[in-house]
């Protein structure tokens, strides 16, 4: 469980304004000294996150933030940092000792976002948590009284609330393969060992589909792009599916036979972490681009730019390339997402392997409030490739329902 990404882990975001004492709520849940703890209002700044593993729920994340009431110049910057955080919240805890507007704010937020939310009436030693328990539930969050992380009383009766809290879709997380593979297949990846290969390992998608594979029962073979023809070769019936980088296609559509179902990890993740429907069809808005219209790329991680890189090089030349347009093209990582994407008229977002799912889905959610298309790496490729409809032929089912 220690070395389960976050990507996989339950988010847990613990929320309120300042020296309402979530740091010493963090602190008491986990059992140790994790988030700074003082009198100061103010005293965390950038979210704190702890990962552990939590029985029977699993590998979890802590993310300590910001008071929701910061002041001043950087107190806006915290409370921005804050609200970053609330994208990829799946299970809010919000710590208070009174009931305030920034309390029915936050809990009006995360109810509006359908995040499960439990109001923590911290320092339950100096009283005063009737009228807090009555806006909590009027506000249709969970509530716990009685929690104390000066004394540590009340921990336990909040982790059970966190446990039965937590929501379904992520103690059933459906499998990146799901529908996809049978007991008994024979899959092949195709991975290329290129500049962005991190040195020794696989890359996060990679690692992922090879072992739902091995869950599903089925048979892996997994080769470089230059060796797939003679793997091909080798077997005695055809494979039920290829899987390739994305950024190989162009050479694996020319060798894979047209009768095997070919598509990439990143259209892979385009269902497992996003909205695969939603992703088509932003792909297709490319044909729609027009001179001078302004295009942002988005990275969910901030690795280092190499030579011929991805997001930053051969996307914005296969881009230019297929439309012949003078485009604008922004490329921002990490969690540099624009609040403001009305001057877009296409987002291209990365597989998001480093989010998790609420966090992706959140940004496909804001680029359709924005009413800007929003497409992923993979998707995109195939469409400016020109074979799309081949790429999306193992998903043809999932789409029509």
């Amino acid at each position: 469980m220690i070395t389960t990404p976050k990507a996989l882990r339950l988010h847990i975001g613990i929320f309120g304004r300042r020296n309402v004492g979530k740091s010493s709520v963090l602190n008491a849940l986990v059992r140790q000294q994790v988030s700074i703890v003082s009198e100061v209002a103010g005293t965390t700044t950038d979210p704190v996150e702890k990962t552990m593993e939590f029985k029977p729920i699993g590998p979890v994340v802590f993310i300590d933030t910001a008071g929701i009431d910061d002041a001043g110049a950087l107190g806006k910057l915290r409370i921005a940092k804050t609200r970053q955080v609330v994208d990829r919240t799946e299970l809010a805890l919000v710590v208070t000792n009174s009931w305030t507007d920034y309390e029915k704010e936050l809990t009006t937020l995360f109810i509006r976002q359908k995040i499960s939310c439990i109001v923590v009436a911290n320092k339950s030693d100096l009283g005063g948590t009737l009228a807090v328990e009555k806006e909590a539930l009027a506000n249709g969050c969970e509530f716990i009284a009685n929690v104390s992380a000066k004394n540590l009383t009340g921990f336990d009766k909040l982790r059970e609330i966190i446990i039965l809290a937590t929501p379904r879709e992520f103690i059933e997380q459906t499998p990146p393969l799901e529908g996809l593979v049978r007991a008994g297949d024979t899959i092949v990846l195709v991975t290329p060992i290129d500049l962005e290969a991190p040195k020794g390992r696989l890359i996060l998608p990679q690692v992922q589909v090879l072992r739902d594979v091995l869950d599903h029962e089925a048979c892996a073979v997994v080769v470089k792009e230059n060796a797939l023809a003679q793997a091909l070769a080798n077997l005695k019936k055809n494979p039920a599916l290829v899987i390739t980088d994305s950024q190989a296609f162009e050479k694996v559509f020319k060798i894979v036979s047209p009768d095997i179902p070919v598509t990439s990890f990143s259209i892979v993740y385009a269902r497992f972490k996003g909205d695969l429907a939603e992703l088509v069809k932003g792909a297709k808005a490319i044909d729609h681009l027009a001179d001078n219209d302004r295009v942002l790329i988005a990275e969910a991680c901030s690795h280092h730019p190499v030579e011929d890189d991805i997001g930053r090089v051969k996307i914005p030349k296969w881009l230019l390339n297929y439309t012949k347009r003078r485009l604008d093209i922004k490329v921002v990582a990490g969690r540099d997402y624009p609040e403001d994407l009305s001057s877009y008229k296409l987002v291209i977002h990365c597989g998001g392997c480093v989010f998790n799912r609420r966090e992706l889905l959140a940004r496909i959610e804001k680029a359709k409030q924005a009413g800007v298309p929003i497409t992923n790496y993979g998707v995109a490729i195939a469409f400016l490739h020109r074979q799309l409809d081949r790429a999306l032929w193992p998903f043809e089912r999932f789409l029509r329902d």
